[in-house]
C-alpha cells in the first residue's frame, strides 16, 4: 500500500506561480510512474505531466514552457513547479503513484488561478 499526499495548492493572481508536491509513503520498493493530473470543474481529468523511473517525461500540450516536473527519489517526492498560470489552469491536482501495476492516487490539491 503506498498514500501520496499532496500539497501546495491554493489561490493565486493569473501569471502567479505555485509549486506542488506529493509525498508518498507506505509499502514503496519501486515506483515507477509520478504524474500529475487535474481535473477542472464540469471537465474529465486530464494528464499534466508525469515522469517515469527512467528519463521519460511528458507534458500537456498547454502546460509546456510553463510547467516543470521533477522528482526526489530519496524523498519519494515529486514536484510541480507551476509558472505563468492561466484561469485555464484551475482544478483540482491529483498525484498518481504506480507501483508493480497498481496506481495509487491522492486526495488532490485545489488549484484556484483568478483573472
Amino acid at each position: 500500500q503506498v498514500q501520496p499526499v499532496e500539497s501546495g495548492g491554493g489561490l493565486v493572481q493569473a501569471g502567479g506561480s505555485l509549486r506542488l508536491s506529493c509525498a508518498a509513503s507506505g509499502s514503496i520498493s519501486s515506483i515507477t510512474l509520478m504524474g500529475w493530473y487535474r481535473q477542472a470543474p464540469g471537465k474529465q481529468r486530464e494528464l499534466v505531466a508525469a515522469i517515469t523511473s527512467g528519463v521519460a517525461i511528458n507534458y500537456a500540450d498547454s502546460v509546456k514552457g510553463r510547467f516543470t516536473i521533477s522528482r526526489d527519489n530519496t524523498k519519494n517526492t515529486v514536484f510541480l513547479q507551476m509558472d505563468s498560470l492561466e484561469p485555464a489552469d484551475t482544478g483540482v491536482y491529483y498525484c498518481r503513484l504506480r507501483q508493480v501495476g497498481v496506481d495509487y492516487w491522492g486526495q488532490g490539491t485545489r488549484v484556484t488561478v483568478s483573472s
